[in-house]
C-alpha cells in the first residue's frame, strides 16, 4: 500500500473540525497558511492562556484515515477534517513516528513530528463517547492516544490529496512520541 495525503483541512477560525480543502499551503516555521493555528508561538487557546510566548509544536495535525475505519467499526461518523487535522494520510503508521521523523509532502514541504494530540473532551462535544473511543491501552496499561500527530513546517509548500508522502527517520536512537 502506499502511503498518500487522502486529504487536506484548515479553519481561518478556531473551530473544532477543519473544512476540506483542493489544496493547502504549509509556510515554513509557521504552519498553514489561512488556519488559526499557523504561528510561531502557540495558537491553542488553553495553551495561549497558559504562556502565549510558548513555541507552537502544533503548527500542523495530522491524522491517519485508518482510525476513522476503527471508529466506523464501533459506530462513529468521522471523516477528513472532522476531528480538525489539517492532514489525513492513509498507509503510514503516524503513532509509531519517533519524535524528529520528516515527513515529506507533495513535492516541496516537509514536516517535523514533535509529538502526540492529546484527545481532549471536544471529542465527545462532536459526538458522545469518542474520546474514550480514541483511547487504549498497551499490554503495560500505558495509555495509547490515537488521534493524530503534531508537527512543525521545516519547509513550505503545496500540499494535495493524492500526494505521496516519504517518511525520513532521525538518527538512532529514536525517542519515542508523547503528548504535546
Amino acid at each position: 500500500m502506499s502511503t498518500t495525503v487522502i486529504a487536506v483541512s484548515q479553519s481561518r477560525g478556531h473551530k473544532f473540525s477543519k473544512k476540506n480543502q483542493l489544496s493547502i499551503r504549509l509556510l515554513a516555521g509557521l504552519g498553514v497558511e489561512g488556519d488559526a493555528h499557523a504561528g510561531v508561538t502557540v495558537k491553542h487557546r488553553s495553551r495561549v492562556a497558559v504562556d502565549p510566548s510558548q513555541l507552537n509544536l502544533r503548527q500542523v495535525h495530522l491524522m491517519h484515515a485508518e482510525l476513522f475505519d476503527e471508529l466506523a467499526a464501533k459506530g462513529f461518523k468521522v471523516g477528513p477534517g472532522d476531528l480538525g487535522e489539517n492532514v489525513t494520510t492513509r498507509g503510514l503508521d503516524l503513532l509509531s513516528l519517533p519524535v524528529g521523523a520528516k515527513l515529506h509532502l507533495g513535492r516541496d514541504a516537509i514536516v517535523e513530528v514533535t509529538g502526540l494530540r492529546n484527545p481532549c473532551i471536544q471529542l465527545d462535544r462532536f459526538q458522545p463517547g469518542l474520546m474514550k473511543a480514541t483511547l487504549d491501552r498497551d499490554a503495560d496499561g500505558g495509555l495509547i492516544r490515537k488521534a493524530g500527530i503534531m508537527g512543525i513546517v521545516l519547509a513550505g509548500g503545496e500540499i494535495l490529496p493524492g500526494d505521496a508522502i516519504r517518511v525520513e527517520l532521525p538518527p538512532l536512537p529514536h525517542r519515542k512520541m508523547d503528548r504535546v
